[in-house]
């Protein structure tokens, strides 16, 4: 994490995105922060999620949000919780029940602070990604279904999308 990501940055951040005629910003939400440990969640400081996307329809930006459960090959273990891998057999990002019931809990904590933020209800959200980076890794349609329909039962309404 750099000096850039503490929220005392993010409005010259944004402003100067702004300013360089941008119109939408878009940010990963680390499942591995929000939960570092099973049940224990952080939102606060460079975890306020609501205060950064706040602050971009302050300034008059769009933003897309990428929630995981994973979101990139550069951030560690993808984004996704290490303690996932204190459970004997488990499989991730695949179709499979124990890993799905770990995304419907963190989801059921995180959608409700993005689902008012939706351009559908006066934010400034206008996209959401499923999961990142998924045809490299596997092609399980089944998965990339479950976590979608947990997504919309959750209440997002914005378009989705999965690169």
């Amino acid at each position: 994490m750099t000096d850039e990501a503490v929220p005392e940055y993010w409005r010259d951040r944004l402003e100067k995105l702004k300013n360089l005629g941008c119109n939408t910003v878009e940010t990963y939400i680390p499942w591995n922060m929000h939960e570092p440990e099973k049940g224990e969640f952080r939102f606060d400081g460079i975890l306020d999620i609501e205060r950064f996307v706040g602050l971009a329809q302050e300034l008059g930006l769009y933003v897309i949000l990428r929630p995981s459960p994973y979101i990139c090959a550069e951030w560690e273990f993808g984004g996704l919780p290490a303690w996932l891998l204190r459970e004997e057999g488990m499989r991730l990002r695949v179709n499979y029940g124990p890993f799905l019931r770990h995304v419907e809990e963190y989801y059921k904590v995180l959608l409700p602070k993005l689902v008012p933020m939706q351009c559908t209800k006066g934010g400034p959200v206008i996209l959401m990604q499923v999961e990142n980076e998924y045809g490299y890794y596997a092609n399980d349609t089944g998965y990339l279904a479950a976590v979608r329909k947990l997504m919309e039962d959750g209440g997002v309404e914005v378009p989705l999308c999965r690169h």
